[in-house]
């Protein structure tokens, strides 16, 4: 790029716009002081003509001619003549051309300067000549006597010099308008200068087409969606990334944020204008970070940028970092336990009560050992395996037994391990892991009133996988609203009520639905599709039929029962 400094594009406009508008003015103020010019030559013209045409037809003109003096009759005449006209000289002459009147009394007797044949041929003209006042305008009209024939020649006259005055005159004004006219011509291109200055930048015009080029690059290349929305809520500019993460219609800009089909939630959020830092929000396929802040330049209000971060994988993968943490912690648990009861079975010894110390330890070994086996031997899944001890001993830890029923078996063919066709261990792993979760925490809230127990069964049909999850706690009080992001029934939720939201996303990704309903039949149930709202209230017949169910007594009945179906799609 050259050292030197280009002129800016608005500064380039300022200049060919005001050539032009001074080319325009002067070439059309030279165009009407030709006009005037012309048209004040003709005037003038008209005017000696037929001023001369009155003087040649005066009877005493004629009678003077042939007087013996004809310029001691002629001359007063011809001076008042002047004084009463505004042409510049009235000249009488004979045929040979000698004059008989003039401006000037010495020129009197001198002979005309000028053409005169025509006139002599009895036929008026014009012409421009240059006579003893300089150039001027004159006309030249024959006298006849009685027979037609020519006896005399009167010339009438305006001076170029007169002439331009007049056109002086009538031009000024003109002028003043054409000076008027390119003044408001120059304030009005440099206002438009200034706003165009304003809105590149200031920028020059190679400057400003790299900056376009390399918005356009920087747009559609990065995989974030970027959506700017401006102070109406309408979508100004949105890239390919936030196009295919929204699944926005082609024609999204300069609609309203409302009228694309987006989650309310994050419509509510986008409709608010307020800024957003790290929010989650779900759509039918995805969990979007989404971060938003205002725009503003120069003083004005731009709106606001959003920018949004597929998040998807990332809390799929932690909800399984979850289960292994949970794995983890129960092994500590258990390790912490074992060790607690090894000292006990030490003491035991010690103490001489070797059959009691047999039985103490055999007996709590039994114990987890039937869970870990009923577990392992119901889920070959491994992921899905390690999930249920994990929050069996996280449950534990809270003072809540989770059951998992005796029919409760998923095997691999009903999951798609390996391939991206739902339900896949991840799906399973964010489904069980939030109810369970769930389920839990309502156990703990209505210990009051009932054993804190959480009941887990999962059962495969050639077409369907059915997971159940019910807890002891005072069941869900609203059903319809228990799916969106947000919604808890914890005091101080703040940054919580995701997990049921993560669930009924993913029951969704799989074509798969959720009925909720309460243990023993009781209450309202509804019943979650592929829309993700929920519809349909009316009793679960087999909500009882569950295994376990039963077992958490009276005092348990009435917690939330939540049954998950899920299409196997043809796995056999």
């Amino acid at each position: 790029m050259s050292g030197r400094k280009q002129w800016s594009l608005a500064r380039q406009l300022l200049v060919l716009q005001v050539v032009i508008v001074g080319v325009l003015v002067a070439g059309g103020a030279a165009l009407a002081w030709a006009d005037v010019a012309d048209r004040a030559r003709e005037s003038s013209a008209a005017t000696v003509v037929a001023l001369a045409r009155a003087v040649a037809d005066a009877p005493s003109v004629a009678q003077a001619v042939r007087s013996p003096d004809p310029a001691a009759v002629l001359q007063p005449y011809a001076q008042a003549v002047l004084a009463d006209t505004d042409v510049d000289f009235v000249t009488i002459m004979g045929t040979d051309g000698v004059r008989f009147t003039h401006p000037n009394p010495a020129e009197i007797g001198k002979r005309f300067l000028g053409n005169t044949g025509e006139a002599l041929a009895g036929r008026a003209f014009t012409e421009t000549y240059t006579g003893t006042l300089g150039p001027s305008v004159r006309a030249v009209v024959p006298v006849f006597d009685a027979d037609r024939r020519v006896i005399a020649l009167v010339s009438a006259g305006i001076t170029l010099e007169a002439i331009s005055a007049q056109v002086a005159g009538r031009v000024l004004p003109l002028l003043g308008v054409a000076a008027v006219g390119l003044l408001a011509g120059a304030v009005g291109t440099y206002l438009v200068s200034r706003r165009l200055r304003r809105q590149t930048g200031g920028l020059a015009p190679a400057r400003l087409g790299q900056v376009i080029e390399y918005h356009e690059a920087i747009l559609h290349s990065v995989r974030e969606g970027l959506v700017l929305v401006g102070p109406d809520h309408r979508v100004t500019l949105c890239n390919d990334g936030v196009r295919a993460l929204l699944d926005l219609p082609a024609d999204a800009e300069g609609r309203r944020v409302d009228e694309l089909g987006l989650p309310d939630a994050l419509t509510a959020r986008l409709l608010a204008a307020t800024e957003m830092r790290d929010e989650l929000h779900l759509t039918d396929t995805r969990v979007l970070v989404v971060n938003s802040s205002a725009v503003r330049f120069s003083g004005r209000d731009l709106g606001s940028v959003v920018t949004i971060r597929d998040r998807t994988d990332l809390q799929a993968l932690t909800g399984e970092l979850d289960s292994v943490r949970g794995f983890a912690e129960s092994l500590r648990s258990q390790a912490h336990e074992a060790a607690n009861r090894l000292h006990t079975v030490v003491s035991l010894v010690e103490l001489g009560r070797g059959a009691e110390a047999v039985e103490f330890a055999t007996g709590e070994l039994a114990i987890a050992q039937r869970l870990t086996d009923r577990v392992v031997a119901a889920v070959a899944e491994p992921v899905l395996a390690a999930l249920l001890l994990g929050k069996a001993a996280e449950a534990s830890e809270r003072g809540v037994e989770l059951v998992v029923s005796p029919d409760t078996e998923i095997a691999d063919s009903a999951l798609g391990a390996g391939t991206d066709d739902p339900p896949t261990p991840r799906d399973l792993v964010t489904i069980l892991g939030n109810l369970i979760d769930n389920a839990v925490d309502a156990a703990v809230e209505g210990a009051a009133a009932a054993k804190p127990t959480v009941h887990v069964s999962a059962r495969t049909t050639p077409d369907e996988l059915v997971l159940r999850v019910a807890d002891s706690g005072p069941g869900l009080p609203d059903v319809p609203s228990a799916f969106r992001r947000g919604f808890s029934t914890k005091a101080g939720a703040d940054g919580r009520g995701l997990g049921l939201a993560l669930v009924g996303q993913a029951v969704r990704r799989a074509g798969g639905t959720i009925e909720v309903g309460r243990a023993g039949g009781s209450g309202d149930v509804g019943r979650a599709g592929g829309s993700g709202d929920v519809g349909r209230a009316g009793g679960l017949g087999d909500v009882d039929e569950l295994s376990g169910i039963d077992e958490m007594g009276e005092a348990g009945r009435g917690g939330a029962v939540f049954t998950v179906r899920l299409p196997l799609r043809g796995r056999s």
